[in-house]
């Protein structure tokens, strides 16, 4: 029996596939594309009702738009219906899927918040760990870019760090003396697997289409831009290239966010996005073997049995997309220290972030909350467990509530042990991205994006800040609050961010006035009288890190007004050559080249014998962009781990 009708704002669409999408857009004349981006602005101010498994649109008085959603998503064209006479191809059908969020793909090893399946569990999404957000997920290095970065934060001339790339790595790995192929030559073994000729098709297909994006920059991407990047993605995820699919349709979800003003967006992370994709559709013809399985990814988790486990819980976060998933994750640690999470992600939003710490996990036959899971343990027999440390909800699992322990109690207290420059190299070498760190609060910074909390760890200065901006989640209050408890020293767990100074998302932390409590910062929301009676003063105060003196912004900037603006924003005439000469002086000679070769890129127009002016090449653009993106990110990243050392060297 279906539930009543419920009206709802026509923002809470069910999520669509990105193939259905792809398709509805591509049916249109070329007159109604025109006309789509105008169209999907007239539904967003369009009532919605859902009538159990159907959202019904009221385009007008006389014309609805209907979307069937069994399990949540819309899975086929056929299940969008307009009742105008232009049906089946008409525009409303289009903006409506276009209007409508773009359904995850169940996949493994993406840059945005996945929805994991167990293999022997039901088929309701997993959890997202939140951590790829701010974990780049680059499967092949530029040698020559990151010598350069680690040259550059030890000191060391860039030139010969790029001299000592090319001659230990040369041009084309596979074809070096000394390469996969001649190893297995050599060795009298098997080919090195290949991309099939399907997978290249399709790689470059999606890079041509994420190009094109870029050409455009998100003002001028719009939904028919976007639903060739959505085929681009449900070709490539049809030839076997599920990584590189799903991390097109979190470029299509950014830059819906971006064109819709959505307070979530982050320019930074449409960056990485388009980087990854770019990067690896670059890739895939080129890579063999391991680098190859790599850049492929996986549809599903595969989690394998790992007997029992003693659990202590360790914190909570939300979980909150921007393509329609919502719930929240629970940290928890063995004996050993290794790290395990329970999720609780499905369809839903700000109201399901925060309710969802109230839930009972899927564990076992346990009524614990996520809450309480936080702060008690768990006893899981017949666990089964992802590569990433998801725990399986499969029929045979098994669970009961035990004891927990204290942060600094055996055995979570291990966890705060290794200095934070080791945690740091662990995090950027593939690792886990949480810290367990110690810290004396220090007050606020202003930024762009809002205050931040200064700390000093460990001689470390180190800005926190907020990992979600929603509103209906207490991050941001409970930053500003925690900043009136000056010179508290405090536990803390945060994820890194990798930039050139340190920074961290503060996820979860001690309690400023009750000792062997914690707060999840994400789902607890503290009060003034949470504050110490005394404000501590002894402190001395923090000081807020600086990016140094290599200037890398300079760089930076223009690969983030690409995508901004589009390559038009570059294209204008204009003096680099003061930039490329100030980056020289700090050792960074390839960045000044990069730019060069950006700007001429973007500036890059032929005419034909008439005098016209001929189209621009996007292909240069985009390899000169790319190479730009991927050395600011191989820099970030070796600067990063050189700012947590050095402090801790001069504490």
């Amino acid at each position: 029996m279906s539930s009543p009708s419920q009206d709802m704002p026509s923002g809470h669409l069910p999520p669509v596939d990105p193939s259905v999408t792809a398709e509805l857009v591509a049916a249109l004349s070329p007159r109604l594309r025109k006309r789509l981006d105008a169209g999907i602005a007239k539904l967003a101010d369009r009532p919605a009702v859902r009538d159990g498994d159907t959202v019904r649109i009221a385009v007008d008085d006389t014309i609805d738009v209907e979307l069937h959603a069994p399990g949540g998503r819309v899975s086929s064209a056929d299940a969008v219906r307009c009742g105008c006479l232009l049906a089946p191809d008409c525009l409303h059908r289009a903006a409506a899927a276009s209007a409508a969020p773009v359904a995850d793909l169940d996949l493994d090893a993406v840059a945005a918040p996945e929805t994991d399946r167990d293999s022997d569990a039901d088929t309701a999404p997993g959890a997202a760990t939140g951590a790829a957000a701010a974990r780049d997920t680059d499967s092949a290095r530029d040698p020559g870019s990151a010598a350069e970065a680690n040259a550059a934060a030890n000191g060391s001339s860039a030139a010969e760090a790029n001299a000592a790339a090319k001659g230990s790595s040369g041009t084309d790995p596979q074809a070096a003396p000394g390469g996969p192929a001649a190893s297995a030559a050599a060795a009298g073994t098997a080919e090195p697997e290949r991309a099939t000729a399907g997978q290249c098709a399709a790689a470059r297909a999606l890079h041509a289409a994420a190009a094109a994006v870029l050409e455009a920059g998100t003002d001028g991407s719009g939904a028919v831009l976007q639903a060739e990047l959505l085929r681009a993605a449900h070709t490539a995820r049809l030839a076997g290239l599920p990584r590189c699919a799903a991390t097109a349709v979190s470029v299509v979800t950014a830059l819906r966010a971006a064109r819709s003003a959505d307070p979530a967006y982050r320019l930074a992370d449409l960056v990485a996005a388009l980087r990854d994709v770019l990067s690896a559709a670059h890739r895939v013809p080129h890579a063999v073997g391991a680098e190859l399985a790599e850049l492929r990814g996986a549809v599903r988790q595969s989690y394998r049995p790992d007997g029992s486990l003693r659990l202590y819980g360790l914190f909570s976060e939300p979980v909150l997309t921007a393509s329609g998933y919502a719930g929240a994750v629970t940290w928890t640690a063995d004996a050993g220290g290794r790290l395990f999470q329970v999720p609780d992600v499905a369809p839903g939003g700000a109201g399901r972030a925060v309710g969802a710490a109230d839930r009972a996990v899927r564990v076992g036959d346990t009524a614990l909350t996520h809450r309480e899971l936080s702060r008690a343990g768990l006893a899981v027999s017949g666990a089964t467990v992802s590569p990433t440390g998801r725990l399986g909800a499969g029929a045979g699992v098994r669970a009961v509530r035990a004891s927990g322990a204290d942060w600094r109690g055996e055995p979570l207290d291990r966890l705060w042990a290794p200095p934070p420059a080791e945690q740091v190299a662990r995090a950027l070498t593939g690792g886990h991205d949480l810290l367990f760190l110690e810290v004396t609060l220090g007050g606020t910074v202003r930024e762009a994006a809002g205050d931040c909390l200064l700390a000093d760890c460990e001689g470390v200065p180190l800005r926190l800040v907020a990992a979600h901006d929603h509103p209906a989640l207490p991050h941001r209050d409970n930053l500003r609050l925690l900043a009136a408890a000056r010179g508290s020293r405090l536990r803390i767990v945060a994820r890194l961010i990798p930039a050139p100074y340190p920074r961290a998302l503060l996820l979860a932390a001690e309690h400023p006035s009750v000792p062997g409590t914690r707060v999840d910062i994400g789902l607890d929301r503290l009060q003034h009288a949470d504050l110490p009676a005394v404000p501590v003063t002894s402190a001395a105060p923090a000081t807020a890190p600086t990016a140094g003196e290599a200037p890398v912004h300079l760089l930076r900037r223009r690969v983030h007004q690409a995508v901004s603006g589009g390559r038009l924003v570059l294209s204008f005439p204009g003096n680099t050559g003061a930039d490329a000469r100030r980056l020289g002086r700090h050792g960074l000679a390839t960045a000044g080249d990069l730019l060069g070769e950006l700007h001429a890129a973007a500036a890059e127009r032929t005419r034909d014998v008439f005098g016209r002016l001929l189209p621009a090449d996007p292909g240069r653009f985009a390899r000169a962009w790319l190479a730009a993106a991927r050395y600011t990110g191989e820099l970030d990243r070796a600067l990063c781990a050189a700012a947590w050392a050095s402090g801790a060297a001069s504490g």
